[in-house]
């Protein structure tokens, strides 16, 4: 695994576990941080969406940082921390307390949501962060969430940024954009280009993605680091079939809202202690948790 802030491989998205009190589940949290590392993930994001960051206090969010740090950094992992806003100022201060979290290499950043900034304005937001960021920042472009699209021209303009490493690419299809977005990124040393809508991270891979974010590895965790490895091997034939037996996976763990399924799975697993998400989500229906542990044994 990369141990020198290249970009490389796949990254899991921890979910950030309820006790039955209904605080954070830090040592739960320590558990998976080390079974997706022993699975061979490269790293772990920690407050990104499958996290629940929107719904956790400041003291919260700093245990669970301190938690994937201290994981990440025993096992010479790499660590991302999610710490973007829609407000210029409040994101920028959120990444500066980053400097003293050990094994961080990288800050994922959303582009700025439900405010719609201009094209303009979110390439500014971006450029101001990354001068005051002690760390490299990971653009993570999600318009289903945000309500704006970030272009390639956009992005590779920022690619050529000081402190910009990559992006998280969350289009919903291996779009023409996305294309655009691969063939220049390509021509960029140094700038990775993570798939993050998971149906389609194998293409992306071969298509010159450096590797993914990848919230459904928080199951089947082996063979979604083994599609990622078959993708950037060229092993065209084995990580299709990876591909192929993982979709029915991925399908069944968004069929509600992220992160319910994906709880009520590692709950049933006895991984968590509790599948409870927190308001405004709800707890997943019992039937897509059985759907989603069924397309599991499946896969396995």
């Amino acid at each position: 695994m990369p141990s020198d802030g290249t970009l490389r491989g796949v990254y899991v998205p921890v979910i950030t576990p309820f006790a039955s009190d209904g605080s954070v589940a830090l040592d739960a949290i320590d558990r998976l941080c080390h079974e997706y590392l022993d699975a061979g993930v490269t790293g772990i994001v920690a407050l990104g969406t499958t996290g629940e960051s929107t719904a956790l206090d400041v003291d919260e969010k700093r245990s669970v940082i301190e938690t994937c740090s201290r994981v990440c950094a025993e096992r010479d992992a790499q660590l991302i921390v999610g710490a973007g806003t829609n407000n210029t100022r409040t994101t920028s201060q959120a990444v500066k307390e980053l400097e003293a979290m050990a094994a961080c290499v990288a800050t994922l950043i959303v582009v700025p949501y439900y405010v719609r900034p201009s094209e303009a304005g979110i390439v500014a937001h971006f450029k101001e962060v990354a001068a005051v960021s002690p760390v490299p920042v990971v653009i993570y472009n999600i318009a289903l969430r945000t309500g704006r699209h970030l272009s390639a021209a956009g992005v590779l303009e920022l690619a050529s940024t000081p402190n910009v490493a990559g992006i998280k690419q969350a289009a919903t299809g291996l779009d023409l954009d996305t294309l655009e977005l691969l063939k220049g990124a390509n021509a960029i040393d140094g700038f990775a280009v993570l798939g993050g809508e998971d149906p389609f991270l194998f293409p992306i891979v071969l298509m010159g993605g450096t590797g993914t974010i990848c919230a459904s590895a928080h199951v089947c965790t082996a063979r979604f680091v083994e599609m990622i490895e078959c993708g950037l091997a060229g092993k065209l034939d084995d990580g299709r079939a990876h591909a192929e037996a993982l979709l029915p996976v991925t399908q069944a763990l968004f069929t509600e809202p992220n992160p319910a399924v994906f709880k009520g799975v590692l709950h049933d697993e006895g991984r968590i202690p509790t599948p409870d998400v927190r308001l405004p989500h709800v707890n997943a229906s019992p039937d897509s948790v059985q759907r989603a542990l069924d397309a599991v044994a499946a896969a396995s």
